[in-house]
This record gives structure tokens, C-alpha cells and sequence, in this order.
């Protein structure tokens, strides 16, 4: 094997990890907040960057472009990454993951994953994106605790891969459903404490 061909097999799987990360550290919530002079996202309610705070705002349509946008970053790095390379959706849908979370821009302080993770799953398989999200929205919907609909969407992420044959897919959602959780400590704290904020209200 040349020099050359082995310099091909590092330099695009790292394309597509690297790629990934850049698509997903694009904030979105906190992009759009601006331009609709909402202010500072970071400055509103929890601080984080996702579509729950950016709802906080009053701006509806603002909290589901952004939940949608960030979707969609999450499904467009995977598919990037299929292109690129062998095992490259894999790495595109960690790299994106990882942006969002912890984005350079903002120095390592990202969203909580929640609607990446998402994207990420429907980039991989309609079947999987479906389910997680009926698992979201019903146990929102049941709840109105935002970080209960996300947290059991992560949760079923990995079983649901398994479930489908897809044993790498299942590895990683389950590592990203772990720093899911771990992002929503707090959030776990307080629904033990009753204190946790339900959707539609101030989080005081």
C-alpha cells in the first residue's frame, strides 16, 4: 500500500469528523435570536442554545426553526459523511454531535444535543428518526417536561438501532444518549427536586 492511498484512508474519514463538527457547532438558536433582535440567547432563561430557551423568547416560530435546523445539521453530516467515506456517517454524526455540544465559538458551551441526536438518527435510517421523535413528542406531550421528551428520545435512540441490526449505529447513539443525560444533570436534579420548569412556563 503507497503512502499515498494510506494518507487517502486517514485523510477522509477525518473530513468527514471534521465536517460534522463544523455543521454542528453552527448555533442556530442563537443566530436567529439575534437577528430577530431577541437578544442574547445565553442572557434568557437556562442560557443554553437550543429550541426550549429560544421558546422562552416568546418567538414560536423561532424555537422550531431553530429544533428544525438543528436537525437537520445532524442528518446533512451523516449523509456528508457517507459520502466521503467508509464509516464516514459515523464519524460525521459524532462530529456534529460534538459541535453542537461543545462549539469552539462559544468556548466549549453548546445546546444539550437533544435535536441533533434527532438528525442525526433519521440520517441513518427514516425508521429510527421516527420513532425517536414519537418517543419525544409523546413524552412531552404526556409530561410538558421538555427534558423528559428528550431524555427518553436518547434514551430508546440505541435499543431502537440494536433493534434494527445496526450494531455500530447502536454503539454510538449510545454514547451520545450518555452526554445527553450528562447534559441534562441539572435538568435531573430538579425534576427529582419538583422544581423543573414544564413547557409554557417561566423557569423562575
Amino acid at each position: 500500500m503507497g503512502a499515498q492511498t494510506v494518507d487517502v484512508l486517514w485523510e477522509m474519514p477525518a473530513l468527514a469528523l471534521a465536517l460534522g463538527y463544523l455543521l454542528g457547532s453552527i448555533p442556530f438558536g442563537l443566530i436567529l435570536t439575534r437577528f430577530a433582535g431577541a437578544g442574547d440567547l445565553r442572557a434568557i432563561g437556562s442560557g443554553n442554545i437550543g429550541a426550549t430557551n429560544v421558546l422562552r423568547t416568546g418567538r414560536k416560530g423561532l424555537a422550531v426553526a431553530t429544533l428544525l435546523l438543528d436537525a437537520l445539521k445532524g442528518a446533512a453530516a451523516v449523509w456528508i459523511g457517507q459520502e466521503l467515506a467508509p464509516g464516514g456517517d459515523l464519524l460525521g454524526g459524532a462530529g456534529a454531535f460534538f459541535g453542537h455540544c461543545y462549539p469552539v465559538w462559544l468556548r466549549f458551551r453548546g445546546g444539550k444535543g437533544v435535536a441533533t441526536f434527532g438528525g442525526i438518527a433519521f440520517g441513518f435510517a427514516w425508521a429510527i428518526g421516527l420513532i425517536y421523535l414519537a418517543v419525544w413528542i409523546g413524552m412531552l406531550a404526556a409530561t410538558r417536561f421538555s427534558s423528559v421528551g428528550g431524555l427518553a428520545a436518547a434514551a430508546t435512540a440505541p435499543v431502537t438501532a440494536f433493534l434494527f441490526g445496526k450494531t455500530q449505529v447502536g454503539i454510538l447513539f449510545l454514547a451520545l444518549a450518555l452526554i445527553v443525560f450528562w447534559k441534562h444533570r441539572e435538568n435531573l436534579v430538579r425534576l427529582r427536586a419538583g422544581t423543573e420548569p414544564k413547557v409554557g412556563r417561566s423557569r423562575g
